[in-house]
């Protein structure tokens, strides 16, 4: 059985199509229900499909004459998303032509061309970024929203909170996920008054299947007690960048270490299984493929710099999302919350701050 076709921005990324390309096939080799739009330049598209025949029967080039550039701010993006690889990759999921779209690029301009294309859900108001990142136990946690709005209210915390949640559900199995409010302590009476405000109303919200118990401290992030952290976009993106670059700190420490002296060499050989699978772990290729959750559709937002093994990932994460229908998830669970918080929202949130880079 085929899955709705992926369309592919395949001129997003750092490196562009040959990597794009390479991560489709690799997806394509990997699971054979993989089929394809890849839309950029057809010349250089046709040049790398050369190296995979498995995929060039199950893709189909739709020739743009114009990218979004990294530099674009979303306004502008916006103004020129129409005849863009990243514009018409997300201009397919409305149409109906793909279930899904797949984009290595610009994440501001993304997010706001996803939102204004699809629409957000009834009973949402922003969509938001969210990422699987690596924990201690054989689960990954949830994080959102990553960079998406810079400023939320409470309603939008709640509304992340249910998201994520559903996300969850189709990654760890878990019924009740464990979800907390990202905060500067644990104590019921720390943080914003927008967090203060969240944490009642989901504490209020009993038939919500979730596990909601107040707050969790940045410092706890990927300890695996939390199945979801929430968010704002100003605050998630900070922490992902800190949990980033204190991976690659480790990582490169590590391999100062052992290349200090003889003895240190030695003592790496011997320990070479267990750092291998330490860098496995810490590898955010490993963990590609970011989530615009509360679309009217399925956009998976891949690192700039991943790999094709990175590209391969983040399509098996919209295939799963188009498989476990997460959207048909999301509005059951806004309907099991009901309207006494959905029906009254803050003057800002038809605003786009797509300001993640």
């Amino acid at each position: 059985m085929s899955l709705p076709r992926i369309a592919v921005d395949a001129m997003g990324g750092d490196e562009g199509v040959r990597v794009m390309v390479e991560g489709a096939a690799l997806a394509r080799r990997r699971h054979e229900k993989f089929n394809f739009l890849l839309m950029g330049d057809r010349a250089q598209i046709e040049r790398a499909l050369e190296s995979h025949p498995g995929l060039a029967g199950a893709a189909e080039i739709r020739h743009c004459d114009r990218t979004i550039e990294g530099e674009d701010k979303p306004s502008q993006a916006l103004r020129r998303a129409k005849g863009t690889s990243m514009g018409e990759a997300v201009a397919a999921v409305k149409r109906g032509e793909a279930g899904a779209a797949v984009s290595a690029g610009n994440t501001g301009a993304l997010m706001a061309i996803s939102k204004v294309a699809l629409r957000t859900l009834p009973g949402i108001d922003r969509p938001a970024l969210a990422a699987l990142l690596p924990t201690l136990e054989e689960q990954d946690v949830i994080m959102l929203d990553l960079g998406a709005n810079t400023e939320c209210d409470a309603r939008n915390l709640v509304q992340f909170a249910i998201m994520g949640a559903a996300y969850s559900r189709i990654v760890t199995g878990r019924e009740r996920p464990r979800v907390r409010l990202l905060n500067i302590g644990t104590e019921a009476i720390k943080g914003t008054d927008e967090v203060q405000e969240a944490a009642q109303h989901l504490r209020d919200a009993s038939t919500l299947a979730i596990d909601f118990d107040g707050f969790v401290e940045a410092d706890k992030i990927n300890r695996g007690d939390v199945d979801v952290v929430v968010t704002d976009g100003f605050s998630g993106n900070i922490a992902l960048k800190a949990i980033e670059g204190s991976a690659r700190f480790v990582t490169d420490l590590l391999k100062s270490a052992f290349a200090s002296s003889f003895r240190s060499k030695v003592g790496f050989l011997v320990s070479r299984p267990a750092t291998e699978l330490l860098r496995h772990h810490l590898d955010p290729d490993n963990h590609n493929g970011a989530v615009f959750l509360g679309l009217n559709g399925v956009v998976v937002k891949s690192h700039g710099s991943a790999t094709a093994n990175g590209v391969a990932n983040a399509v098996a994460v919209a295939a799963r999302l188009l498989e476990e229908d997460l959207t048909a998830r999301i509005r059951q669970d806004l309907a099991e919350l009901g309207d006494h918080l959905m029906t009254n929202g803050s003057a800002n949130n038809n605003k786009i701050e797509s300001d993640a880079k």
